[in-house]
């Protein structure tokens, strides 16, 4: 029998940090927890278009940072920052309830293509356009191989086009190497809502063997001070 296993789990301790970083006692724990799990379903839900790569929340006693990685940062911010005030206020007021202050922090993703949740998300809105699901699963291998990943598997499952009985369809390209724990594996899963039902989507990018900690936000917060130090003039 298969053990089926999330890639990015049980490397947790040797490439990927925790996307929550915060402590609390035993009594408080399961609040803070379910908190959390609001404020991450909201954001998913009203921050659909956006295609959201991944989210952080860093909690003080005090403070709650969200960082939002979004490949369209515009959608989130909106005109003149009012969607992101009012996105602060409804996790301030119906989620925390006034007791915390809540800030926001929105990064962009460089390179959308190699995102896989960024990926499954579009594959979901595609299909919720009836899309044929072969089409949208080969443009998928295409744009990924494209953008420079070493291999790419798309899995969809469900009634896809319509039919009676449900079933899974699976694509891959490249090399996919699952096993080693080295290995950067980006996993990401979507639902498509469509009249016929739920389809799951399924993608799986692979990066190559890497060594060290790879921290997404951290990177971003990097790749911005960079840009910033370059375009500063020389004195």
């Amino acid at each position: 029998m298969g053990h089926k296993v999330h890639p990015k789990i049980q490397r947790i301790p040797f490439i990927f940090p925790w996307d929550s970083r915060w402590f609390a006692k035993k009594e408080i724990y399961p609040l803070f927890l379910e908190q959390e799990i609001a404020i991450r379903e909201f954001l998913y839900k009203k921050l659909k278009e956006a295609g959201i790569d991944a989210i952080s929340i860093e909690r003080t006693p005090k403070d709650l940072t969200v960082t939002i990685l979004a490949a369209k940062p515009g959608v989130v911010i909106g005109r003149g920052g009012a969607g992101l005030e009012e996105v602060r206020k409804h996790i301030e007021k119906k989620i925390l309830q006034f007791k915390t202050k809540v800030k926001l922090n929105i990064q962009p993703v460089n390179q959308p293509a190699l995102s896989a949740a960024v990926v499954a998300q579009n594959a979901a809105l595609d299909t919720e356009k009836r899309l044929p699901f072969r089409r949208v699963m080969k443009q998928i291998l295409e744009k990924v191989m494209a953008a420079g990943a070493k291999g790419v598997k798309v899995s969809m499952a469900g009634r896809l086009n319509g039919v009676e009985i449900a079933r899974r369809e699976k694509l891959a390209a490249g090399k996919m190497s699952l096993i080693t724990i080295r290995s950067n594996v980006d996993y990401g899963f979507a639902e498509a809502h469509t009249m016929f039902g739920k389809i799951g989507i399924k993608v799986w990018i692979y990066h190559g063997e890497t060594f060290g900690r790879r921290d997404k936000f951290e990177k971003k917060a990097e790749e911005s001070a960079k840009k910033v130090v370059h375009k500063t003039p020389l004195k």
